[in-house]
């Protein structure tokens, strides 16, 4: 099956999703901080809720800059969101990914996912709940909000639309991998601590190390973990672990390195494709940032 049909079999099986009317985003204000500018942003994107989203951009800005749509992680921290593009969170390194993508000459959005920022209200529970009654999925609600993310960033006039890279820890390393195989836009994508191979997860028993949000019924009967990201291929992708991380089983990492080591040989890229492990858990170390750097430098 041709990669096109099997995104559009992957794309289906994602619940109901809106169709993609126009796109309206308010700027609500606009701040100037040390290394770079700080934009407040309303987007009116999926019919249902407002989406609060921070787009932060070098001082620079005098001409269309590569992008990085930036997915926060879930960590329980549902009052977080999109703060953890400029304040970083305890599992993450400083300085912020705000500071040091700008720095490096990107302009980034992140966005408030369902439950999360200025999104809290309903707890996500309660939420994955509503929306299977209403033959929603939860996980294709939050990938459509950051497909529509992916629309905004090709809108705006100082961003290079043809390059765009997804960056994300644990929830926003899953939706980095998932964007990525789903949207052909995002050129490079970077994945840290969200490597969950689902059948090595079952055996472990180790499904409640995760929240209800990513769980996709159906999805086990036509796609693996794998075969997932194979659908990113041969575009750039960086996938950085722990070994010691109980969220990523340790044995299903290699099942997923060997897999898309193959995929990205048979398709003449295989220094596209990159697993790099580290020993550690749950954590973004300063080894993972340095290489995130440097491969988005390389590649975007």
């Amino acid at each position: 099956m041709a990669n096109e049909q099997k995104r559009q079999q992957l794309y289906q099986l994602l619940g109901d999703l809106p169709e993609r009317h126009h796109l309206s985003v308010t700027r609500l204000k606009e701040e100037e901080k040390e290394s770079y500018i700080l934009e407040t942003l309303l987007m009116e994107i999926n019919g249902s809720e407002k989406v609060p989203a921070y787009f932060v951009r070098p001082k620079k800005t005098d001409q269309k800059r590569p992008a990085v749509l930036f997915n926060h992680s879930h960590g329980g921290q549902y009052d977080r969101g999109k703060k953890e593009l400029i304040e970083s969170s305890a599992y993450l390194q400083q300085p912020s990914f705000a500071e040091e993508l700008t720095r490096l000459g990107y302009s980034v959005l992140c966005m408030d996912m369902w439950a999360f920022g200025e999104r809290q209200g309903k707890k996500e529970s309660e939420l994955f709940k509503e929306m299977l009654w209403n033959g929603q999925v939860m996980w294709g609600m939050m990938l459509y909000d950051s497909m529509r993310g992916l629309d905004y960033l090709a809108s705006r006039e100082d961003v290079d639309e043809s390059r765009i890279a997804t960056v994300g820890m644990s929830m926003g390393g899953l939706m980095s991998w998932w964007l990525s195989a789903l949207d052909e836009r995002v050129k490079v994508c970077i994945d840290i601590a969200g490597q969950v191979e689902a059948q090595a997860l079952i055996r472990q028993r180790g499904l409640d190390h995760h929240g209800f949000y990513s769980y996709v019924p159906g999805l086990l009967k036509q796609f693996q973990t794998a075969d997932i990201q194979s659908l990113i291929a041969p575009r750039p992708h960086l996938s950085l672990v722990g070994d010691q991380d109980r969220m990523t089983p340790f044995e299903g990492l290699a099942t997923i390195d060997q897999s898309l080591t193959n995929v990205y040989t048979q398709a003449g890229k295989p220094d596209h494709w990159k697993m790099s492990r580290f020993s550690c858990g749950h954590i973004e170390t300063a080894g993972m940032r340095s290489e995130l750097c440097t491969f988005l430098q390389t590649h975007l």
